[in-house]
């Protein structure tokens, strides 16, 4: 009888311990806040498997979502405890080389989780969320340790489980260069989509899910697990099927889900950048910002070719012809492309041989004396093998004549024939051309490439990416080229991944090469896209002949591609947007305001300027009649003074825009 007492005592101190414990380690939740309250992370681990869900003013966003992998040797997703639990916060503001302001705040709060297997070989994972006032965030780390060295990540098994069915703007998985046309369509309804995706649902905060600081991974695309309002991630695979090849001890890219209550405030998150590291590049001074123009749209209307023969674009007359135009407008270079030997064929592509009309002495020499600067071009046909033979070379030789910007391309449906471009095959080859550029002093810009992430924060040399379906669609696409409405969407959606070489400022509407493909925009939205889609580098698109003698083309000539501040007073995606920056080296402002097919009547609170100063307006709207279908041409100047206490009135044509430079008196 006393045996069966103690044993009931014993039996009841046992429970009384591990209860606890169970709980703590397998059911507790543990919650993360914004440094402002209103968004919240709950993360814990249930039934052995890690989840995490997300709200924003107490309505639940991203309902209980489970995380994991899948390795080659089995699920890694399951049958886990909580072993630790860490938590920091961080506020900081730092300067960004160049960008769309001049101070960015990084101010976050932080929960690490660490798990391992329970039983057998004991492997840990490591789970870190960060909460922003504009989002959350959270990614992974394989700890280096002993039964977890080298191993083959199969798939990510990151869940999005929305709470409600919203609807998204997204283009699919895959789509060659990322060149597609973004269409909303309900979640329940998406197959498998490119991030970012944006998710837009009435009366509920914005959402838009993308990935910061992609390095030697697979990008992330999001497919959906039946008809349902749960996306799971789903990495772009190598040639043989596997996802990513592992070393640890490593990290994955973080998993970013920026919450708004507005869509302009979208445009303003600057999350993605924050989660990327700080600046490796000690010296940026060679680091420049700024407008160009180039042979290119030629090319596109069948004026001039690529390769070598009578019409060739890059004779050296024909650029110093560029060269002089761009001195005297001041534009910052020329990109000139067709210059070297190899576009007959695109296998056999030399970037150290000039075709022989190609003096490329002369023409920097040329362009130096009228200080002005070539632009580069590497063409590579998606042959990387070829062009990280040559790449050392093929710098050194462009900074011997004072090239310091080179256009990269990879027009090819495969990298080397088999590897997609955001595949991490194709990560660690664009991370490795930006880390040879920044050696050299050498800036990017990269056409065909993986969808950026911010690794411009990194290494500020890549200055702007395509990755669109940008203007050159126009000249040549079949079906007629981009609809009206496609710069209304692209910012909230590729836009957010950063900034996109969308080439605007076409002045001509008629196209030579292909009739019935057209720019569809009136003139003044053409001015409006220099402000409103942000890049660095900015190009003016067409051939020179088109901006002579042109009033509407000084409002692109005062555009600077530097900003100290950025605001967005109109924004709605797929409808209309305006945005207003501050010149990063004046006290100039400049607006671009931009409809889709409809025509628009905002109003413009100026409170955004200095208090008791006055500006002159320099006001390039669309004129009586315009229309991006039948009359794209009419533009009205006007100037009128307006200081911080007015309201401008903002009248679009259909496809139309406005652009605003406010000179400070």
């Amino acid at each position: 009888m006393f045996k069966n007492r103690l044993l009931c005592a014993y039996l009841c101190v046992f429970i009384w311990i591990l209860i606890p414990a169970l709980l703590f380690s397998q059911e507790k939740t543990h919650n993360l806040a914004s440094p402002d309250n209103k968004i919240m992370i709950t993360a814990g681990v249930k039934s052995g498997r890690p989840y995490y869900s997300v709200s924003k003013d107490e309505q639940m966003i991203i309902d209980k979502s489970y995380l994991g992998f899948i390795f080659r040797d089995g699920p890694f997703n399951s049958d886990f405890e909580l072993k630790e639990i860490k938590r920091n916060t961080f506020d900081e503001t730092w300067k960004p080389t160049w960008g769309e302001e001049s101070a960015i705040r990084n101010n976050y709060n932080e929960l690490i989780l660490t798990v391992e297997e329970k039983l057998g070989l004991k492997r840990q994972l490591i789970i870190h969320f960060r909460a922003f006032n504009d989002g959350a965030a959270f990614r992974y780390e394989f700890p280096k340790q002993k039964n977890l060295t080298e191993f083959v990540i199969m798939d990510e098994e990151t869940e999005f489980n929305f709470s409600q069915a919203y609807d998204a703007w997204s283009i699919p998985f895959p789509t060659e260069f990322y060149e597609a046309l973004y269409t909303r369509k309900n979640i329940t309804q998406i197959d498998t989509a490119v991030t970012p995706v944006t998710f837009q649902k009435e009366g509920w905060p914005y959402v838009s899910i993308h990935e910061a600081n992609l390095t030697d991974y697979a990008s992330l695309n999001l497919k959906n697990t039946g008809h349902s309002t749960n996306l799971k991630s789903c990495l772009t695979p190598l040639s043989s099927g596997e996802r990513v090849l592992m070393k640890s001890p490593h990290f994955t890219p973080w998993r970013t889900i920026i919450i708004t209550g507005k869509a302009s405030d979208l445009l303003l998150s600057r999350m993605m950048l924050n989660l990327n590291e700080p600046c490796k590049i000690k010296d940026v001074s060679w680091i420049k910002p700024g407008r160009y123009i180039g042979i290119w749209w030629g090319m596109h209307m069948k004026k001039y070719t690529w390769e070598i023969g009578p019409k060739h674009g890059a004779a050296t007359e024909n650029v110093k012809r560029y060269i002089d135009f761009a001195a005297k407008h001041h534009f910052a270079g020329v990109l000139v492309e067709g210059w070297n030997h190899g576009w007959e064929d695109w296998k056999s592509y030399d970037f150290l041989t000039p075709y022989p009309d190609f003096d490329i002495k002369k023409i920097t020499d040329y362009a130096a004396s009228k200080n002005v600067k070539l632009i580069g071009h590497h063409e590579t046909g998606g042959n990387t093998i070829k062009y990280e033979r040559q790449m050392d070379s093929a710098f050194i030789f462009y900074k011997k004549y004072g090239v310091d910007a080179v256009k990269t391309g990879y027009v090819s449906s495969f990298l080397d024939g088999k590897e997609r471009n955001g595949s991490q095959y194709g990560i660690r080859h664009y991370r490795k051309v930006i880390e040879t550029a920044a050696r050299h002093h050498i800036m990017i810009d990269n056409h065909e490439p993986a969808m950026p992430t911010g690794l411009q924060r990194t290494y500020p040399n890549l200055m702007t990416q395509e990755g669109v379906r940008g203007q050159e669609w126009d000249a040549w696409s079949a079906d007629g080229g981009n609809p009206a409405g496609h710069t209304t969407i692209i910012p909230f959606t590729r836009g957010l991944a950063g900034p996109m070489d969308f080439t605007p400022a076409t002045f001509n509407f008629t196209n030579t090469a292909m009739p019935d493909t057209r720019v569809h925009t009136t003139l003044a939205k053409q001015l409006a896209l220099f402000v409103v889609l942000y890049s660095p580098l900015q190009m003016a698109s067409d051939m020179i002949e088109n901006y002579e003698g042109k009033p509407e083309f000084e409002f692109i000539t005062q555009c600077p591609t530097n900003w100290s501040r950025t605001i967005v007073p109109h924004a709605e995606i797929g409808e209309y947007l305006t945005i207003v920056r501050k010149d990063i080296d004046s006290d100039n402002w400049f607006l671009g305001s931009i409809t889709n097919e409809t025509p628009r009547d905002l109003k413009l609170h100026c409170d955004f300027l200095d208090k008791g100063a006055i500006y002159i307006a320099h006001i390039y709207k669309d004129g009586p009649g315009a229309h991006y279908l039948t009359n794209q041409y009419p533009v009205t100047i006007e100037e009128k003074e307006v200081s911080s206490s007015d309201i401008l009135e903002l009248k679009l044509a259909p496809g139309g825009g406005m652009g605003v430079f406010f000179e400070k008196k």
